[in-house]
């Protein structure tokens, strides 16, 4: 005789499933995000000071061999990317908080809505590496706060497309709809009936620039626009040691796979932590 598990037993089975996959995933996530934050305490020489001949290979003293000027790969790599995770969440968390407000004001608000539409269009057309430059070289000084200002400003209208698209069928429900009988308040309407039905659309949204932040910043940084040598940098990193590619790669392919490493388990993580929009019927056979 063979028994089938109720619906309840296999929601509650997928319950924990689901709940184990989120904390496995954020756990591998949180951990690239230690190391960044740790990492130049854990660095075993000084960022200047050469300890190998250029482009030595991985040795003892070295584990990850020597750079262009002969300094240990590994102790710069361990201080390359807090900075760049810090002006990526950074990037991030702003691109996200104004998308998200501005979005839902506009599917509220039909004339703000064609307004934002209008200006998303237009900035969305701007190629990203020349706006970065026309930031970057306008303002003072330019350097690292150029290119996080550059990274929001064109960030930020392709955020506020995704949410307002997220968020007009909800711009028609009920409880929308009952809150404008009431006779609430716009900023009410849009921050507690729309905003919070927007959870998954938010997460996602903010792991998605976070990647585009982290690749934004690399890419201005390679360019070297923002950081400048002697600064330890991944892309500075990577664009300073591509002459001895051949004689030791680790020197770019570490940065390269960090830079990688740092996005993809972030990005994993917040789709991990979005919460289920649609639930799935369960049946028996």
């Amino acid at each position: 005789m063979t028994t089938t598990a109720t619906p309840a037993a296999e929601l509650r089975s997928t319950g924990r499933a689901v709940r184990t996959r989120t904390l496995v995933l954020t756990a591998v996530a949180v951990l690239p995000l230690v190391l960044t934050v740790a990492g130049p305490l854990l660095a075993p020489h000084s960022l200047a000071s050469p300890v190998t001949a250029p482009f030595a290979a991985p040795s003892a003293e070295a584990p990850l061999g020597g750079d262009q000027l002969g300094r240990d790969v590994l102790s710069r790599l361990l201080h390359g990317g807090t900075l760049l995770v810090a002006g990526a969440l950074l990037v991030a968390a702003v691109v996200t908080a104004a998308a998200a407000l501005v979005g839902c004001f506009a599917v509220l608000r039909p004339a703000l809505g064609r307004a934002v539409e209008r200006c998303a269009d237009v900035a969305i057309l701007l190629p990203p590496l020349l706006g970065i430059m026309l930031i970057a070289l306008a303002w003072p000084g330019g350097g690292r706060w150029a290119v996080i200002a550059a990274a929001i400003v064109l960030g930020v209208p392709y955020a506020v497309r995704v949410v307002a698209a997220a968020a007009a069928p909800l711009a028609t429900a009920g409880y929308v709809e009952a809150a404008v009988t009431r006779g609430e308040s716009t900023a009410y309407i849009a921050l507690c009936e729309v905003l919070p039905n927007l959870r998954a659309t938010v997460l996602t949204l903010f792991g998605l620039r976070f990647v585009d932040a982290v690749y934004v910043i690399s890419m201005a940084g390679f360019l070297q626009i923002g950081p400048q040598p002697p600064s330890s940098d991944w892309s500075l990193m990577v664009r300073e040691n591509t002459t001895g590619i051949m004689l030791n790669p680790w020197a770019v392919v570490a940065p390269s796979l960090a830079i990688a490493a740092v996005a993809l388990t972030v990005n994993l993580a917040t789709r991990a932590l979005a919460p289920e929009t649609t639930r799935k019927a369960v049946t028996r056979s």
